[in-house]
């Protein structure tokens, strides 16, 4: 029986340790295509308002609390949200843009747990396309190197940015076709 104990108190120590040599920090980031020029897709990224038209996150309460403070749109820019378990509760504050070419945001969220992290979009033009990334960095502490041994933060986010740059590419790529008609009918 002791003989179990200490095996099992030597695996912890072993859990433990491997956990600690974990990176102390963490990167998320996706990447799409879309066909139109950045200057067609800054405005839905720069404008807190615009963005809860395609972000993922908007979903995950319909009856979520939303604030919109500071300016309307780029440099200072606040959204604030409080929604239920799934939605959590947080602070997103645009920090630094180049239009129309990069946006960089402040990420603090209070629930359900406290982390504060940077998430950057990049617009890359390639021809008539544009490469949009989304990516989000931040600090890894112990417990969330631990959780992670069990769920994959690349996984779990990862999907959201997928469906998030999923559902900006449509919104853009429609906006851009509905206009080629009217532009063919003024002529």
């Amino acid at each position: 029986m002791i003989g179990y104990i200490v095996i099992a108190l030597i695996l912890l120590v072993v859990l433990f340790a491997y956990v600690a040599t974990r990176p102390d920090t963490f990167r998320v980031q996706r990447m799409t295509v879309i066909d139109a020029t950045p200057e067609k897709i800054f405005p839905l990224i720069n404008d807190f308002r615009k963005f809860t038209s395609w972000s993922p996150y908007e979903q995950l309460d319909p009856a979520m609390k939303r604030t919109f403070s500071g300016k309307v749109s780029g440099k200072g820019a606040v959204y604030k949200w409080d929604g239920n378990r799934k939605a959590g509760e947080g602070r997103m504050e645009i920090a630094h843009t180049s239009p129309p070419f990069a946006v960089v945001i402040r990420l603090d969220f209070v629930r359900p747990f406290e982390t504060h992290n940077i998430v950057e979009f990049a617009l890359d033009a390639e021809g008539r396309s544009t490469k949009v990334t989304w990516a989000m960095r931040g600090s890894n502490p112990y417990i969330a190197k631990l959780m992670q041994l069990f769920f994959s933060m690349d996984r779990l986010v990862g999907k959201d940015f997928e469906r998030g740059l999923a559902n900006l590419k449509s919104i853009v790529e429609e906006q851009t076709v509905q206009a080629v008609p009217q532009l063919a009918s003024i002529a």
